[in-house]
């Protein structure tokens, strides 16, 4: 693991023992579309399924060794069915939830962080990420990765977690997380849209104070591309891929006023009035069909309001986005104009999942 990430020291960790944690709150549950587009709502302070520890299911007469049970972690088990039908980035909020079971005092740090301010998490993290400033080497422990680093953090509380700062976790996972997805963690953390509360100044003021090089490169681009316009984890990914693949620089969030009515669109690409859509089913409340229906069609008429005035349209899924082809389809239909070279090589990082326990593409 790598060093270069800090642990808080121990008179600190035990300072904020004595703090008065931030507000419970129960997580929103996740359309099939993704999960919400505001931190606070997909910051998972409680776990997203029932645990219950050894020593729980003794005194509540509840029998593990059955398949209604999965074990999550040594002594920590989750109802098989509820468990197993979970996303990807819930597992890995259970997962979190059980090691703080057994582990109540445990810093998290970068992805295990983020499950606490909700920022974007796409996949099911493969490790549990600790800080330890007590230690003089990072280890890892199975699926345990505990870090430390000579610059320190400032450590939170977030329900019955402890954390590294908003502004320390997103400087962190900018180091460290694929380049698209570490784009989507610092858009969200500075779009007030999406709840965000930092600067980009500040996290270049961090990181350039910070002892640690790694991912110097990746952060300089962050810097310059990071916009907190973008309204979802879809939309900054879309972004990175429409640059590398050399289409037209979009506008965000632009405003149209037609007929009466005030339209605003992810994406404007100027040069041909070009309308692109960075759709995720979650806003079309699928799980309410009358309210879908409304916006079923509410979106439809929208959408032929801006055909009407010589707007072509494209619109494209967040999956559609880490595939690459179906996304360009969509753009060239529209006849959005192709303006740089293409970058394979940042292209080539959408396929890269390293820090996940499988490979598939997050959709």
């Amino acid at each position: 693991m790598h060093s270069s990430l800090v642990l808080h020291n121990r008179q600190a960790r035990s300072l904020v023992r004595g703090m008065r944690g931030g507000t419970f709150r129960v997580p929103t549950v996740a359309h099939a579309g993704g999960m919400p587009l505001l931190l606070a709502d997909r910051a998972a302070l409680t776990s997203p399924v029932p645990l219950v520890t050894r020593a729980e299911a003794r005194a509540r007469g509840i029998r593990l060794d059955t398949p209604a049970h999965t074990r999550i972690r040594p002594g920590v088990y989750a109802p098989t069915k509820s468990y197993a039908e979970l996303p990807a980035w819930d597992r890995y909020a259970a997962r979190v939830h059980a090691f703080v079971r057994t582990h109540p005092d445990a810093v998290l740090c970068l992805e295990s962080a983020a499950v606490g301010h909700g920022l974007p998490r796409f996949g099911e993290t493969r490790d549990i990420h600790v800080l330890d400033g007590g230690r003089a080497h990072s280890r890892r422990f199975g699926d345990v990765c505990v870090h430390t680093s000579t610059d320190s953090r400032v450590i939170e509380q977030r329900g019955p977690l402890f954390v590294t700062s908003l502004l320390d976790t997103t400087a962190d996972l900018a180091r460290s997380l694929p380049p698209a997805q570490a784009l989507a963690v610092v858009d969200a953390a500075i779009s007030r849209r999406q709840g965000g509360t930092l600067r980009v100044e500040s996290l270049r003021t961090l990181t350039a104070g910070q002892a640690s090089s790694r991912g110097s490169a990746q952060l300089r681009r962050l810097w310059e591309h990071a916009d907190g316009r973008a309204e979802s984890p879809a939309e900054s990914v879309s972004r990175a891929v429409i640059r590398w693949c050399g289409y037209e620089e979009p506008e965000l969030q632009h405003e149209f006023y037609y007929d009466g009515i005030l339209d605003r669109v992810d994406f404007l690409f100027r040069s041909v009035g070009a309308v692109g859509e960075a759709d995720g089913w979650g806003k079309y409340d699928l799980e309410d069909p009358v309210k879908a229906a409304a916006h079923l069609r509410d979106e439809k008429r929208r959408e032929d309001r801006l055909r009407r005035h010589h707007h072509p349209f494209a619109r494209w899924e967040l999956a559609d986005a880490w595939r690459i082809d179906p996304l360009c389809r969509a753009l060239d239909a529209a006849r959005v104009p192709l303006t740089r070279p293409r970058e394979t090589a940042m292209l080539a990082t959408l396929q890269a999942r390293p820090r996940e326990v499988t490979r598939h593409r997050p959709a």
